[in-house]
């Protein structure tokens, strides 16, 4: 299993920045693929993004390309969404999750962590 923190949530206009990190804790780093998904009040936890471990794999939903970027730093065993162009249907709880393979399930991944806030204001 993976611990997982999440941080760098917080308040920003609509047009802004943001860069959320998810900073990973076990065994065997290397073999999770990671994902980042959403979820606002009321609604369904929703995919965003995912990674492999090694960075050579990408996926984003269709809504964010362009805009959102997943990366990763093995050496420090964290991964990043960075958020450009925010707008406020972006609003909700993002949560960063372990898997053994990239997928948009969020049943297909075994860790997460507690999530992070992102609030876009207009």
């Amino acid at each position: 299993q993976v611990q997982l923190v999440e941080s760098g949530g917080g308040l920003v206009q609509a047009g802004g920045s943001l860069r959320l990190s998810c900073a990973a804790s076990g065994r065997t780093f290397s073999s999770y693929a990671m994902g980042w998904f959403r979820q606002a009040p009321g609604k369904e936890r929703e995919f965003v993004a995912a990674i492999s471990w090694s960075g050579s794999s990408l996926y984003y939903v269709d809504s964010v390309k362009g805009r959102f970027t997943i990366s990763r730093d093995n050496a420090k065993n964290t991964v990043y969404l960075q958020m450009n162009s925010l707008k406020p249907e972006d609003t909700a709880v993002y949560y960063c999750a372990a898997g053994y393979g990239m997928s948009t399930s969020r049943y297909e991944y075994h860790s997460w962590g507690q999530g992070t806030q992102v609030t876009v204001a207009s």
